[in-house]
């Protein structure tokens, strides 16, 4: 049973992101449990500002006042980017998706909001703004992901020695300053008990508390029927590695195993800025659609038959997999895909690691829409029952409360 929390915080919150437009998994679950503790505690949240209008407009939904700092982040696959990376790998020490977000302003407003006033909680939201603090020890570092484990993985899924080279490079600096963080922070809080091991074991620390993962299940529970869109569909951040990676494979190596024995099945790809080689699949396949950014991905899951999550890379733990299953959506993922989530296959979810064995999974649900409803149905008791943003963000106050609060303002 969750504790009713008993102090009325008064809380600064540093991140690499405003809020709106919400389309990554970290903005997601940040909003949905600011929201929560917006209706109870005085949040000051400082994050990069990158010039979209709605990102402050929006800002009152979960923070009392907003601090946006002017950032530039080079564009991947851009000449600007490519310098970026041979200055980092030449030049620094600093993993590079980490000193991507150092920023002198950031710290200097961090700083100054820390002198001119006194927080009970200072957290730092990812690992990504850590370089922007003077000092740590009264932080609590909200880890989304190892970000470690990416980047081993990325290690493991390298198509070729260079790029291979090129993740390890960057695994071994990452796990050097994730180690560091983690060791110089007064907590961690970890989004699964697994994430909260590795950080343990990986980094030799104690101070780790993990909560669980949430979903707006009224949201996404489908009111009406939709019209159809895909038999399949991936939704997800698309300039995300571990997405790109995990959509290649499944378009690659598990979607032909599936067309030899439905060769007209469609595949809807959703989520923003896709590369090139996932922008054309459409001009190749026309049973692939890819939509790039959407205001909406509710009709592309009430839409379609079965949500796949066929990922090979990552931390942390999916909302879009709670997403899918608050959508009444059955859903086939790797074990990594669905890693950390509270889940009961194959009664709620459907697992496969392999091609053949994700292909088998997809056509079960495909070919048995008795089957889907079932699943569909227990994944929606699942989230509705245990997984509400409002007992989310309780579990996650409370833990503060516990293990990481300053001392109380007079």
């Amino acid at each position: 049973m969750v504790r009713a929390v008993s102090v009325l915080m008064k809380i600064l919150w540093a991140s690499a992101n405003f809020l709106h437009p919400t389309n990554k998994g970290g903005q997601i679950r940040t909003l949905g449990m600011l929201r929560q503790m917006h209706k109870r505690h005085e949040i000051h949240y400082v994050a990069f500002d990158y010039g979209e209008p709605e990102a402050l407009e929006r800002a009152p939904e979960y923070c009392t006042k907003a601090y946006p700092i002017p950032h530039i982040r080079q564009k991947r696959r851009s000449a600007a980017f490519a310098l970026e990376v041979g200055q980092n790998l030449v030049a620094s020490s600093m993993p590079l998706p980490v000193a991507r977000y150092y920023s002198p302003e950031m710290e200097t407003v961090i700083r100054d909001l820390r002198n001119a006033d006194r927080f009970d909680l200072i957290v730092c939201d990812f690992l990504f703004p850590a370089p922007n603090f003077d000092r740590l020890n009264e932080c609590v570092l909200f880890e989304h992901n190892v970000e470690t484990m990416i980047w081993k993985r990325h290690v493991d899924a390298a198509r070729n020695a260079v790029e291979r080279a090129y993740f390890r490079v960057q695994a071994t600096r990452m796990e050097e300053y994730e180690r560091k963080i983690c060791r110089a922070v007064k907590h961690t809080v970890a989004v699964s008990s697994i994430d909260a091991e590795k950080i343990r074991s990986m980094f030799g620390v104690t101070n780790v508390s993990e909560i669980g993962t949430g979903v707006d299940v009224e949201y996404f529970t489908p009111a009406v029927e939709s019209a159809p869109v895909a038999d399949l569909v991936f939704v997800g951040s698309m300039d995300w590695m571990p997405n790109i990676d995990g959509v290649t494979f499944f378009v690659d190596d598990i979607l032909p195993l599936i067309r030899k024995e439905r060769p007209d099945c469609t595949v809807a790809i959703v989520g923003r800025t896709p590369p090139p080689p996932i922008a054309k699949l459409p001009e190749t396949d026309a049973g692939v659609l890819v939509t790039g950014t959407v205001p909406d991905v509710r009709p592309y899951l009430w839409g379609s038959k079965v949500s796949i999550v066929p990922l090979r890379i990552g931390s942390g733990t999916r909302l879009k997999i709670y997403e899918a299953m608050a959508a009444r959506m059955p859903v086939v993922s790797t074990t990594i895909g669905a890693e950390g989530l509270h889940v009961n296959p194959p009664h709620d979810i459907r697992i496969g690691d392999t091609p053949a064995e994700f292909a088998m999974q997809c056509l079960d649900l495909l070919n048995d829409a008795d089957a889907r409803e079932s699943v569909g149905n227990a994944a929606w008791e699942l989230v509705a029952s245990k997984f509400s943003w409002e007992q989310v963000t309780r579990e996650f106050e409370a833990s503060l409360e516990t293990n990481a609060l300053t001392t109380s303002r007079p």
